[in-house]
């Protein structure tokens, strides 16, 4: 097997272990670049590929974390992760892991370790690489890596919230509430609201954003309320689909381009946090965006006796 057609059978690997240090598909996909470039530029042939090339790219990938720590600090409004509707990477063995360690909760969970931390418990619990490797990766003695594994699964478990485990359930749920959207349906989409629900937004100040964070059900429905006329007079469209491995959906404008994509947390068959990435700059790998500005002009415009939205008598 040549040195291109090896990258190219790890290259799911190595963006599925980029993307879980970084919590970003472009950065990710520049660090598995990046990965494929230094590769070339050596004439040394790695005993194990997957180690030479797992090792670089993580090591890329802990510089961009330190450096993009700063950026995140200064960023307009809370942060999260760019979404991911699929995960190129596949292992029957390792699937829980792996689908647990995609969800948006989880990476924000990550974002509270240090960058040796993130990558130590990613090669570790996702992964399942073994100490011997992990030292040599980020360099460090066997010894501390096991400290940094210890620590940063202390800090995941100390934060991690339990969620609904059936997938079935889980996206008959997330149907319904998407169903009512579509239907302008505000009762059927209180119904389905935990007391406690709260609603996270990122828009980076480029897109409308009612409030960075809307906590409890009463203030979540006015929003959702608000967002219901945009689907019902036909200045948007929702396409339910897993976000991060959660059931969510992408939300376009007439013309099908991205507006954002909507994650749901749900528990005890309630919806406990709804997720929303609206900065376009955060959703250019998933299609054209939409300009969101124009979208909302729009929807404003329409008659608003056709976009009422109906409640149940």
């Amino acid at each position: 097997m040549t040195k291109t057609e090896k990258f190219q059978e790890l290259r799911p690997l190595l963006f599925s272990i980029a993307y879980r240090i970084l919590g970003s598909v472009s950065e990710a996909e520049d660090a598995v670049q990046e990965t494929w470039l230094r590769c070339q530029a050596t004439s040394a042939q790695p005993g194990s590929a997957k180690a030479f090339l797992s090792t670089v790219v993580t090591r890329i990938s802990i510089d961009v974390l330190r450096s993009a720590r700063v950026r995140r600090e200064e960023y307009v409004g809370p942060w999260l992760p760019e979404p991911l509707l699929n995960d190129p990477y596949e292992d029957p063995a390792r699937s829980a892991e792996l689908a647990d360690s995609l969800s948006i909760a989880a990476l924000l969970l990550l974002e509270r370790l240090t960058p040796l931390e993130r990558a130590v418990f990613v090669l570790r619990e996702v992964f399942a690489f073994g100490f011997p490797e992990i030292a040599s990766t980020v360099g460090r003695s066997e010894a501390a890596c096991h400290q940094l594994a210890v620590r940063a699964r202390r800090h995941m478990d100390a934060g991690r919230t339990r969620f609904e485990a059936n997938r079935k359930e889980r996206e008959e749920l997330a149907e319904r509430f998407f169903d009512a959207f579509r239907e302008g349906d505000v009762d059927g989409l209180a119904e389905l609201l935990a007391a406690d629900v709260q609603m996270v937004g990122d828009s980076g100040g480029k897109a409308p954003q009612f409030k960075p964070v809307v906590l409890g059900a009463e203030h979540v429905i006015r929003v959702l309320a608000a967002f219901v006329p945009l689907v019902i007079r036909g200045a948007g469209i929702v396409e339910p689909q897993q976000v991060n491995g959660q059931p969510g959906a992408i939300f376009r404008d007439r013309d099908g381009q991205v507006l954002s994509t909507w994650a749901l947390d749900l528990l005890d068959g309630r919806i406990q946090t709804i997720r929303t990435v609206n900065n376009p700059e955060k959703l250019g790998h998933i299609g054209p965006t939409a300009d969101a500005w124009a979208a909302l002009r729009e929807a404003n415009k329409a008659d608003r006796p056709t976009g009422c939205p109906k409640s149940r008598p």
